[in-house]
């Protein structure tokens, strides 16, 4: 009965959701305030019954309740009670039930926290978001549903959660990535509100880009965390293997980063209006189409649910509805667009647009890698491969003038600026960086390819032209703390952004260039060396853990004869799948992490293992945190929050 009554639970939801997408916009087109004023109670109303719904799918869970055909194919009795609470999610139902929490939970803020809003504009946007939740919601109820039963017949045990995905990252990579992309159908709601209304002042842009901002900060976070699961538990070393999954959540972060630059010169310039529209609605349909990608069973990945292919048909269908009414709306509204500021060649203006060009090209280059080997196959023309080389020749090929812009741009006044007096400033730091990348490389490596060399080079230019710009705004004031507390938050969470990035691609080319590994087949006492440091095999103990059994490794590490670290690494057996799952041991450091993996034992009694060197790994994950420190850090702004409910309800009370 228990889990009718989660299932009852999500068709009131749909019920209210419907009515959100009806009333609202019907109010707002006849001007009747009392449909308007609907809308916040009808989106808090499906957010708690998508939460009671989502509860009962946990509490089922945790009960190991086998009648429920998700729990018996997703978890199992001797999983712990957080894997429980991790396999909600862990498959695809589940999965998709947490779309609908973010979904409806993202509903509900922006209908409790935007009452400053005119009622139209506030009306339209939630009416658009009661049309996505009644889309999701009809695909959960009709072909996606957690809540099947399996009976009169039902196993007396579950099959067990995926071991790949009994995992601390798996706890919460998904909820922060579907945080952020969810979170993105916000921005996609206040365009279309916007090109509804036709007024594409800068209201809609102001209030949009907080909303943009929070959700970019958590799809970097889980993409961030998503990085560090696969480096950490897939037993590779590997951190970014170009997978089409991998790729999905990496597109509409590089258009939202464009989105959000665009939002700020719409917002203070009154510029760039219709392309602040169109990123707006490009980076929720790559959302979209990430989900196609990820749940249509056209792809075979370690992290995609391969289901049946009726179900990405809907979401084709959904993602086809979606796209082209926007981009027809977008079509017939925007040639009433405006641009109110001028703006010369030597701008901050032209800066920003031409990183957009950049971050846009970048997002094709992945589109164009990730769906041709689909399409090509799906047309019959066989098989073709795009892999690794192809994205790394193209992204390091953009990232060199997107890496010299964001080292400008800081610099650069809005309208106009001299470039007689930023030139210098230009080719101090150039040099700085040519000297300190030599520096660098060379007095630590024995090689270096101009390739390692352009990549750290462009990492520490960013830095230094970001800490140039710092100095000098902090100059112009009378005191290092007087000058620190005027740049105000937002500009602080510029330079955290701008110096995240250079961590990213400092570490992305140094590890790239200098990480080693060597495969090593050892019996007990002996000694293997990898790059200055002796791996001493100490053998083989049993373990035993909730759920699975196994062999754990132990390896004693020594440089210049000091102690340095003991691995345990791990080969475990869960028992309900009879899975095998590598459990690598890690010693982190700031500077480089020893990895060791441990294979299978061989006839001669010894053991197989594998073991990595790997240096500036963790800058990449300290880069990724960084960049989304920066995004929630904007949202602390009250000097930004107030400018906007100010000007909001000026517009109101007009």
């Amino acid at each position: 009965m228990i889990p009718e009554i989660g299932y009852f639970s999500l068709v009131l939801a749909m019920a209210l959701s419907l009515l959100l997408c009806i009333f609202p916009l019907w109010g707002a087109h006849t001007g009747n305030l009392r449909l308007m004023r609907a809308a916040p109670s009808l989106a808090v109303g499906q957010c708690l019954f998508v939460l009671f719904s989502f509860a009962i799918l946990i509490y089922v869970t945790l009960v190991d309740d086998f009648t429920v055909k998700y729990v018996a194919h997703h978890s199992s009795s001797t999983l712990p009670w957080y894997y429980k609470v991790t396999s909600t999610w862990g498959g695809h139902e589940g999965a998709i039930l947490l779309w609908l929490v973010m979904q409806s939970s993202w509903t509900a803020l922006v209908a409790l926290m935007s009452r400053s809003l005119p009622w139209v504009l506030r009306a339209r946007v939630l009416g658009v978001l009661g049309f996505l939740g009644v889309g999701f919601m009809l695909y959960t109820l009709w072909m996606s549903s957690p809540f099947e039963r399996l009976l009169p017949y039902y196993p007396v045990e579950g099959r067990d959660l995926n071991p790949l995905l009994q995992d601390p990252g798996m706890i919460i990579h998904p909820p922060l990535l579907y945080m952020g992309y969810v979170g993105l159908s916000v921005s996609f709601a206040f365009a279309i509100a916007a090109l509804i209304t036709g007024k594409l002042d800068n209201t809609w842009a102001k209030w949009s880009r907080p909303w943009t901002m929070a959700a970019w900060g958590f799809l970097t976070l889980g993409i961030t965390i998503g990085s560090w699961w696969a480096y950490s538990e897939l037993g590779w070393g590997g951190w970014w293997f170009w997978d089409p999954v991998e790729n999905a959540s990496l597109m509409p972060w590089l258009v939202a980063t464009a989105l959000l630059h665009s939002l700020a010169v719409t917002e203070k310039r009154g510029i760039f209006k219709s392309w602040t529209v169109l990123l707006a609605i490009t980076a929720f349909s790559l959302c979209l189409l990430g989900t196609f990608i990820v749940r249509s069973g056209i792809i075979v990945s370690v992290h995609a649910f391969a289901t049946d292919p009726d179900r990405g048909l809907y979401i084709l269908s959904f993602l086809a509805v979606v796209v082209g009414g926007s981009l027809t709306l977008y079509a017939l509204r925007v040639s009433e667009v405006v641009s109110e500021g001028r703006y010369k060649f030597a701008s901050r203006e032209v800066s920003l647009w031409l990183n957009n060009i950049f971050l846009v090209v970048a997002t094709l280059v992945v589109l164009l890698g990730t769906l041709l080997p689909m399409i090509h196959k799906e047309l019959g023309l066989g098989s073709i491969s795009i892999g690794v080389p192809f994205f790394n020749k193209m992204f390091a090929i953009l990232i060199v003038p997107f890496a010299l812009l964001m080292g400008i741009g800081p610099m650069l006044r809005w309208k106009q600026n001299k470039l007689d007096t930023l030139a210098p400033k230009w080719l101090l730091n150039v040099v700085l960086a040519l000297i300190l990348t030599a520096a660098w490389l060379y007095g630590g490596y024995d090689h270096v390819t101009p390739l390692t060399f352009m990549g750290t080079a462009l990492a520490v230019w960013i830095t230094l032209a970001t800490l140039t710009d710092l100095l000098q705004k902090i100059a112009l004031h009378n005191s290092v703390t007087e000058g620190m507390k005027r740049l105000g938050i937002s500009y602080w969470a510029m330079v955290l952004g701008h110096v995240g990035l250079a961590f990213v691609i400092a570490g992305v080319t140094l590890t790239s260039a200098y990480s080693v590994e060597r495969d090593v087949s050892m019996k007990p006492g002996e000694i293997a060396t990898l790059n200055q440091y002796d791996y001493r095999f100490e053998g083989v103990n049993t373990i035993r853990g909730p759920n699975y059994s196994g062999h754990a490794g132990e390896v004693t590490v020594t440089k210049n004869g000091e102690f340095v670290v003991r691995l345990h690494a791990e080969k475990r057996l869960y028992d309900v799948g009879m899975q095998f799952m590598t459990e690598a041991a890690i010693d982190d450091g700031f500077f480089r992490d020893l990895y060791l993996a441990l294979g299978e034992q061989l006839s001669d009694g010894a053991w197989s293992l594998r073991i990595y060197h790997k240096p500036y790994v963790r800058w990449m994950w300290l880069g990724g945190l960084l960049i989304s420190l920066a995004g929630f850090l904007v949202l602390l702004d009250k000097r930004y929050r107030r400018r906007v409910e100010s000007k909001a309800t000026q517009g109101a009370k007009a």
